[in-house]
């Protein structure tokens, strides 16, 4: 009996293994015959104008404000301070997510009629308490797929990002990424931060703007290097040539590890800015063109001068028109350049915001109007509530 058993299971064994051998032959010979980019990839983008096809868009849904906690601190102004110790792990306003939920509904509307092809994360409960052997916290949103999500080519990377209301936040697009995966995409994932207290500066000191603009203009914030950290929204990208700021979520061990996995095909570099709380480039540096760039004026580019010299056009922005009682939770007014290009020649603008819709018309850009005025109280723009997954468009060097 014992023979007839050890018999069985090496033939079983035997038969596996060769079924093992068989798929990694025919996996090696598909490598052999595969493009680089199948031909049926749905992801492919290179830059922030080529013509748009097809774009996430995040959802407000279940929204929840961040416990607050040292990181959430250093990104937010004191006025609202009393409005996170208060609401910290509780659902948003719910009369005003259901507004940011219309408003964001009908742009996904507009985005569809402008041709657009629109995906949309999972619902989740962000409310929902969690804990790791480092810390515990409750979730917040999947409203910003551009801080967590980055397409250069055709690789979708997963940002680490730094609050640790957002460690799981990378669940809510999942189903879609393993889409775009299976049809040919590459999917990497940064090295997940433990987000340690050793993370975070714990006494850093920020009660008055004076205190950032100084501490900012010295290279210090409340992320340490203790492990890579960045919101993908810190970076921007023009073909070849990828921009990123150093931020309170972004720290200079996540952007080496961006340049360092984007070598050679791309150059990774840094540049900074007058400002006292960077958080996320694209309000204050929103390439829209080649050779085009708005640069916020309260905010002015350190090296703006790499830009001129290229022979690129740098555009100030006028001075946003939301009012001083519109609640901005996590964001500054100047969403108003955080504008999302259908191509060169067609941008999606605040429907409210006049003043840049001239600016856009005098460039010789079309707007596409929409109002998200409840949508940016989240934090952020068209640009940040989408995360453009293909645009019709090449690899090529504006530097050069």
């Amino acid at each position: 009996k014992l023979r007839g058993v050890f018999t069985g299971w090496v033939q079983r064994t035997f038969q596996s293994t060769q079924a093992a051998t068989a798929s990694q032959n025919t996996c090696a010979a598909d490598d052999k015959a595969t493009s680089p980019v199948p031909k049926d990839c749905l992801v492919c983008s290179y830059n922030e104008w080529d013509p748009l096809e097809e774009v996430i868009v995040g959802r407000a849904e279940n929204a929840c404000v961040p416990p607050f906690s040292v990181e959430v601190k250093a990104n937010t102004y004191e006025k609202y301070w009393g409005f996170y110790q208060k609401f910290g792990g509780q659902s948003f306003p719910k009369d005003h997510l259901k507004k940011a939920v219309a408003e964001i509904e009908e742009m996904c509307n507009i985005l569809k009629g402008e041709g657009v092809i629109v995906k949309r994360p999972d619902p989740i409960d962000w409310s929902v308490k969690y804990k790791t052997p480092d810390f515990e916290s409750t979730g917040m949103y999947a409203a910003m797929p551009r801080d967590i999500l980055l397409v250069v080519g055709n690789e979708i990377i997963e940002a680490p990002m730094a609050w640790r209301a957002r460690f799981f936040e990378y669940r809510a697009y999942r189903r879609l990424i393993k889409d775009y995966f299976n049809s040919g995409a590459k999917w990497t994932t940064a090295p997940k931060p433990t987000m340690a207290d050793e993370l975070y500066d714990q006494n850093y000191p920020i009660h008055s703007v004076e205190d950032r603009h100084k501490l900012a203009a010295q290279g210090k914030f409340v992320t340490t290097e203790f492990e890579p950290c960045f919101d993908a929204a810190d970076f921007i990208r023009a073909g070849r040539d990828i921009f990123v700021q150093r931020s309170q979520v972004t720290n200079y061990m996540g952007i080496e590890w961006m340049r360092r996995h984007l070598a050679p095909d791309y150059r990774v570099h840094i540049i900074s800015f007058k400002d006292p709380n960077p958080m996320h480039i694209d309000a204050t540096f929103n390439i829209i063109g080649p050779g085009l760039v708005l640069s916020n004026p309260d905010r002015p580019c350190h090296q703006i001068e790499l830009f001129k010299k290229a022979g690129w056009t740098v555009v100030q922005p006028p001075v946003p028109l939301i009012p001083d009682d519109h609640p901005l939770w996590m964001s500054s007014k100047w969403l108003s350049m955080n504008v999302l290009m259908l191509d060169e020649k067609r941008v999606m603008v605040d429907a409210n915001e006049t003043s840049i819709q001239k600016m856009f018309e005098k460039l010789g850009i079309s707007t596409v109007k929409v109002n998200i005025r409840h949508a940016n109280s989240l934090g952020g723009g068209f640009h940040c509530w989408t995360c453009d997954i293909r645009r019709r468009g090449t690899l090529q060097s504006y530097f050069d």
